[in-house]
Formats: structure tokens, sequence, C-alpha cells
């Protein structure tokens, strides 16, 4: 494996620690990656989700993002991995047929349109008040969404900037979004050289999209990237 030259400039892993201590919060996340990065900064870091810290943090609050917890004066925020399921374009043949809300062809195993609808609002709802929570600088996770999904945004958000994990040492494909409000778009820090398609490695690379259905498939295909996390923390916190 290669890895690439980042362009002159770049910022790189084992910069000095952030001048300015920031209050930062890392909304829907449980792993604790995100957090660890900012904290390793020199930033005070929380987290919240509504399930347990799996570090066992005490900097981790059990909660639903959108009670309160983003009124708190916060400097930052950033969200890991809010629903997205029904919003991005993948999902989108679950939620209509052609045009916007007709009937799709056929539904999940098991689920009904209704339930389906209800997902789908409860991610727009988290996802808007993220962007409109009084923080000044806010990074929010998410896929490029479909159209059903865009419909119901807010009028100032932006597209999403889409990052790669082998751009931050990350031998793996996953194209990841993320909308920005006064903050720059992440810059590569350990650029890897792409493998040939159809290769062993390259297939490797995909294991993210080749994962095998099972219970423990949506957690393992939204965990952060380290590397990905440290490159934020270094030009967002910095």
């Amino acid at each position: 494996m290669r890895h690439l030259v980042p362009p002159a400039g770049y910022p790189i892993a084992g910069q000095p620690v952030a001048a300015q201590r920031l209050r930062i919060l890392i909304g829907c996340e449980t792993s604790g990656i995100a957090r660890r990065a900012f904290a390793a900064r020199g930033h005070d870091v929380w987290s919240c989700d509504i399930e347990r810290a799996e570090d066992g943090s005490n900097r981790h609050i059990i909660c639903d993002i959108r009670d309160g917890i983003l009124n708190e004066g916060w400097d930052l925020l950033a969200v890991m991995h809010p629903p997205c399921t029904r919003l991005c374009r993948s999902g989108r043949r679950w939620m209509s047929g052609p045009g916007a809300w007709t009937p799709p062809k056929r539904l999940p195993s098991g689920r009904t349109w209704e339930s389906m609808k209800e997902e789908f609002e409860e991610g727009v709802s988290i996802f808007t008040t993220c962007w409109e929570a009084p923080i000044e600088r806010i990074a929010l996770e998410n896929p490029e969404m479909n159209d059903l999904a865009r419909a119901r945004m807010p009028d100032d958000l932006p597209a999403a900037h889409i990052v790669q994990p082998y751009w931050f040492g990350h031998p793996e494909f996953k194209a990841t979004g993320w909308y920005l409000r006064n903050l720059r778009e992440l810059r590569p820090t350990e650029m890897l050289e792409k493998p040939e398609r159809d290769t062993a490695e390259w297939r490797q690379w995909n294991r993210v999209h080749r994962m095998s259905p099972g219970p423990e498939r949506a957690r393992l295909r939204s965990r952060s990237f380290p590397g990905m996390m440290a490159a934020a923390a270094i030009q967002w916190g910095g």
C-alpha cells in the first residue's frame, strides 16, 4: 500500500495542540472516536446519544439530542450518525415510487409504508433541529440526500462535502458526506493510492459495502474512522 504525499499546506497528525479551547458537543455517537479525537487536542468535549458510550466515559450524556442540550453554549457541534436510512439516496426506493410520495413498488420484509414514513420524519426532525441549533460552527454527517429529504431541509443547507476514508489513511471506500456551517471542507492528511478495480485489494477496500446482513451491520457501517476524526479535530478545532 503506497501513501501519497498531501499537497503543501495540508495539516498532518502530530501538529501542536490547538491554542483555543473550545466547548464541543459530539452528537449521535456511542463509539467515542470523535470525542477522543477532539479531547486529545485539549478541548472540552462531550458526546451524547440515546445509548450508552461504548468506552464507559463519564463525558457522555444519554439523551435525545433534541431535548435541549443544543442550547447549552457550545462552540462547535459535530453530529456523527443521525438517522439517515430514509433520507439517503440509496433508501429512496423504499419511500416512494415515481414522483413525490407515490406508493413504493415494494417494502422491506415486515415493514409498512406508514412505519417507513415515521422513520423519515424522525430523520428530518433530528437533522433540521441540529442544523438550526444556536451554535456557530456545525458539522453534520449524512450521505447525499434523496429528493424527498432535500425538499424538507432548511433553505441555507449547502450541498454535502464528500470525503473518503482513504484520504485519512484508512484503506477503505465509504463516501462520507458532511454538511458544514462556518467550517472549512476537510482536506486529506494521509492519502492512500487506490487499488485497481476488481482486484482482491479493491474488494477488501469495499468491506463496508460488502458487509453481511445482521443485527450489528448498521452499527458497524456507521462507525467513525479515527484518521478522519483526527483530521477533523485538527482542521475544525484548531
